[in-house]
């Protein structure tokens, strides 16, 4: 089975800031909304994902971070349960044959049933990488 090449979306790089730790606030501050995404965590233990981002009208999820030799994110896009083409798993389930999961050419997390603020979902691969590029600056016309 031959891998598919992986598809890597150059975007403003403080999309994944990771942020800082502020004693003050009691939270991270100065992450990008990538980046604060991330749910591999949650996914395993909760069936869950926290805040997807948009992206091109989309909704996503970080699943994995890299910081060498660039910032990126690893993620897959949040498709309406109903609107799958497939039969969604679950986390447990796809674990139990490591191999086959492993080796899905649609990704490890593809297929896996997630909820959000009460909505159901299913994770849909291939992963996406999601690359800093040069930090874009803002249009007054909101370009």
């Amino acid at each position: 089975m031959t891998a598919k090449p992986i598809t890597t979306i150059v975007v403003d790089s403080e999309r994944l800031e990771r942020g800082v730790w502020s004693h003050t606030h009691n939270k991270t501050i100065g992450e990008g909304d990538i980046s604060k995404s991330y749910s591999a965590d949650t996914i395993g233990l909760q069936g869950r994902v926290r805040r997807p981002f948009v992206y091109q009208g989309a909704l996503w999820v970080c699943v994995g971070k890299c910081s060498r030799p660039f910032e990126c994110a690893k993620a897959y896009r949040l498709t309406d349960h109903d609107q799958f083409d497939g039969k969604p798993t679950t986390y447990a389930d796809k674990i139990r044959d490591s191999d086959a999961a492993r080796n899905d050419p649609n990704g490890f997390y593809h297929g896996m049933a997630v909820t959000h603020g009460g909505n159901r979902y299913v994770l849909t691969g291939p992963e996406v990488v999601f690359a800093a590029g040069e930090r874009q600056q803002s249009s007054l016309f909101g370009d």
